[in-house]
């Protein structure tokens, strides 16, 4: 093994009459595994972490399972009052792997300034609310303090306050609608805090309030609410919790989880795994196509050598091995560089945001990046076990050299 190691190492160091062939391509190969590693790298790191974001922006405003009315199951606005008191509130211990559960009311709204009007939806939450979520996103100003007492403090998103020209403390009016339009219920309310989560399905609607508004205009008990929002360990668990927690709730009520409730982004968010696979495969084959032109050049400008050991009794497999060392080399030559560049890129990124998305498009303002070891490391040793095995295919060429032509060959 040693031996062969060492043989390995002089092929990549040697300089022969023929260097200038082999050089070149050699160098080329290890650009393009290089190239290959930075492109995987990046995919899997962009793709995930947008997906990541996205998701939780979604979970953020809506959290991962939403337990409402089955007439409301739809609605954008609560119109049937859900009791609180219930064996599933305020702690749900009865499905494992749920972190947290919140009440909440969401009722239609329109602010009116001099300037202008906006049509929003006023969501009331109360003591229990995870404003962690929305603290992540908050660009100005504090968060309403929600206690026993009725606040008249809100937050809403920079989208909404730039369209009504509003500022930190203003106070705006704000109408709500009595059901079946009879009429309005007229509320003032100061402005707080200033979010901007980039979701613009969220930021051009949503204001955050005290939910004791809503019971005291829908003339609810202070024991209701619209809805409750779920809050998971494990997003990679939604599905199976989802159903859980639909089978331990009362039959009155229906459970939705965001994957269902927002269909059509979470089909779209699909379609990364497509375009990283895709990229996988593609950046793969390309190393593998140059890996394999660099080990037969290499073969072919060694066929002196290949005759000359095997004329002094080394087998075939023992040559091979020589070669595929060689190989290796060239491999971990070309992912040290693709990983230092490609990591160096994605740490750039994730605390520079250099490159910057369209939010109508993308739902964010920056890529994302996830930058996961785990995935790093797998993605290597999956390109060395693939080229290696690859490489099995040209290296079988040795066995064929006859050692009598190999060494008269020039």
């Amino acid at each position: 093994m040693n031996l062969e190691y060492f043989i390995a190492k002089r092929l990549v160091t040697a300089k022969s009459h023929k260097s200038s062939v082999s050089s070149p391509i050699i160098k080329i190969a290890i650009i393009a595994i290089a190239v290959s590693v930075i492109m995987m790298i990046m995919s899997i790191a962009t793709g995930i972490g947008l997906q990541n974001k996205i998701r939780d922006k979604i979970s953020a405003f809506n959290g991962h399972v939403v337990i409402s009315t089955h007439d409301d199951n739809q609605s954008q606005v609560s119109t049937i009052p859900i009791s609180i008191e219930q064996n599933f509130y305020p702690k749900f211990n009865i499905v494992e792997g749920v972190s947290h559960i919140q009440a909440v009311a969401t009722k239609a709204a329109m602010i009116r300034t001099e300037e202008t009007v906006e049509g929003v939806i006023f969501k009331g939450v109360g003591e229990d609310y995870k404003w962690d979520n929305i603290k992540e996103y908050l660009v100005e100003g504090d968060l309403p303090s929600i206690n026993k007492k009725r606040t008249d403090e809100i937050v809403m998103s920079q989208y909404l306050a730039k369209r009504l020209n509003l500022k930190l403390n203003d106070v705006c009016r704000t109408y709500f609608i009595k059901s079946e339009n009879k009429g309005y219920n007229l509320r003032s309310f100061k402005l707080v805090g200033i979010f901007n989560s980039g979701f613009e399905e969220f930021d051009a609607n949503i204001v955050l309030g005290d939910l004791k508004h809503i019971q005291h205009i829908n003339k609810w008990n202070d024991n209701e609410a619209g809805s409750f929002e779920v809050f998971l360990n494990d997003f990679s668990a939604i599905d199976t919790k989802g159903e859980e927690i639909r089978k331990e709730i009362p039959p009155l009520y229906n459970s939705v989880t965001i994957k269902d409730k927002y269909y059509s982004i979470f089909e779209w968010l699909k379609l990364f795994d497509f375009n990283i696979l895709v990229i996988l495969i593609v950046m793969i084959i390309v190393s593998t196509i140059n890996m394999t032109v660099a080990l037969l050049v290499l073969i072919l400008e060694r066929t002196q050598m290949v005759g000359v050991l095997k004329a002094i009794g080394a087998d075939n497999w023992s040559i091979r091995k020589i070669f595929i060392y060689n190989a290796f080399h060239i491999i971990a030559r070309g992912l040290f560089w693709g990983n230092l560049i490609a990591i160096s890129l994605l740490l750039i990124q994730k605390y520079f945001g250099v490159v910057k998305l369209d939010p109508e498009s993308y739902y964010v303002s920056q890529a994302p990046v996830d930058i996961n070891i785990t995935y790093i490391v797998l993605l290597n040793i999956g390109t060395i076990g693939v080229c290696l095995l690859v490489l099995l295919i040209p290296s079988y060429i040795i066995t064929k050299i006859s050692p009598v032509k190999a060494i008269r060959f020039d």
